[in-house]
């Protein structure tokens, strides 16, 4: 008689299970340090900004005495031929929803091929019911992306 419950795994399960964990869990550490490693500058202690010079272009620092105000070390103008406004919200945004649709997937598709080769409506059900979830998630994710957009703004 086997066991009831969540830890009552078959042999399959748990041969899927340990393998998507871990990668999940080595996949996550590194995106969590890269941006800890892009939000922190090297030169900068815990609980401050950019060091000096990182900030603001040469020549347009804060006066001498003076620390640089969060907002202008955070400011950065445009580079020549950047978009700014709504047009560059909605390609970031839609940039990110599709390649957040192509990454999972490629990790559908991998776990497919790779660990559990199911039946053949699996694909095309991951397909379309991703899609589905994307197409409920993308507004909503539109809005509040364009809600903190605003408030950077102000």
């Amino acid at each position: 008689m086997a066991p009831d419950g969540i830890l009552a795994l078959t042999t399959a399960d748990r041969q899927a299970l340990i393998p998507m964990s871990a990668g999940y869990l080595i996949l996550m550490s590194a995106l969590g340090f890269g941006l800890r490693r892009l939000y922190r500058p090297r030169g900068a202690p815990p609980g401050q900004g950019a060091p000096p010079g990182q900030g603001a272009p040469p020549g347009q620092g804060a006066p001498p005495g003076q620390g640089e105000q969060p907002e202008q070390a955070r400011a950065t103008p445009p580079g020549p031929g950047q978009r700014t406004g709504r047009a560059a919200l909605a390609k970031r945004i839609a940039g990110t929803v599709i390649g957040g649709y192509l990454l999972l997937m490629a990790v559908i598709v991998a776990y497919y091929f790779g660990v559990a080769r199911v039946g053949s409506g699996f694909l095309e059900s991951a397909l379309t019911g991703t899609a589905l979830l994307l197409g409920l998630a993308a507004p909503v994710f539109a809005a509040l992306s364009w809600l903190a957009w605003r408030r950077d703004r102000s």
